[in-house]
């Protein structure tokens, strides 16, 4: 539970050191530019949101890769649900610093800080249209042949401090925009260890007036709070 937890907190989300090899596309590059201020234009503009996701996550070492898919709830300022479903039951909410996991099967609640546990805010900022990409990335067109739906450019982000302490085990990240509606529609998560993470969103419903109830989390009396591992710790 402790790596899919990291995932999920870093997805979308932690931003990789990552550097591309040969010289960059002009054309490419522009065109990338232009979907990510579309895209970020979307998310200031938006609320809140409600989505489903479905996620495979490779792990280095394992022949088969790890399934799941649930639901998403986001709404500013800070706040965001993100519900795994299938196979297994969990709740992850955040408000603002506050993380709350909670795991039905174990009877126990999760207690930490996202900035302790994921080691950056970065990527509730992005879903929620806060962060500046341009000010803190580098924006560059991804490398290769693959095209996203509709023929859209992939999206490679380098970091410019690449020394932050959220980049240190990621290699890259790789984001696919939605035509017409500029929302994301997949994240592929690239660690230095070889796992690889890809999460896709559909169904996607912005702007539905989604109460705090949503996102605020009633610890049943049967169920043990405990502090959470710092996941990314020193």
């Amino acid at each position: 539970m402790r790596w899919r937890l990291a995932v999920s907190l870093s997805v979308l989300f932690v931003v990789p050191a990552w550097a591309a090899d040969g010289p960059v596309d002009e054309k490419a590059l522009q065109k990338v530019r232009e979907v990510v201020k579309q895209l970020q234009t979307r998310y200031e503009k938006m609320k809140d949101m409600q989505a489903d996701f479905s996620q495979k996550t490779k792990i280095e070492g394992f022949e088969r890769p790890v399934t799941s898919a649930g639901k998403v709830y986001i709404k500013k300022p800070g706040r965001l649900r993100w519900d795994y479903l299938d196979p297994a039951t969990e709740q992850i909410y955040v408000n603002q610093d506050d993380v709350k996991v909670y795991v039905p099967e174990h009877k126990q609640v999760l207690v930490g800080k996202l900035t302790q546990m994921a080691a950056s805010k970065a990527p509730l900022e992005l879903l929620q249209g806060a962060a500046k990409l341009d000010e803190s990335f580098e924006i560059e067109p991804t490398t290769g042949s693959n095209r996203g739906v509709g023929g859209m450019p992939l999206i490679t982000l380098i970091p410019k401090a690449k020394e932050h302490e959220s980049t240190q085990n990621l290699q890259k990240i790789v984001l696919e925009v939605f035509p017409k509606t500029d929302f994301i529609r997949a994240v592929s998560l690239h660690e230095v260890g070889g796992n690889v993470a890809v999460f896709e969103f559909s169904n996607l419903k912005p702007n539905l007036g989604l109460g705090n109830e949503v996102f605020d989390f009633k610890t049943p009396s049967d169920v043990e709070v405990v502090r959470a591992p710092v996941l990314n710790g020193p």
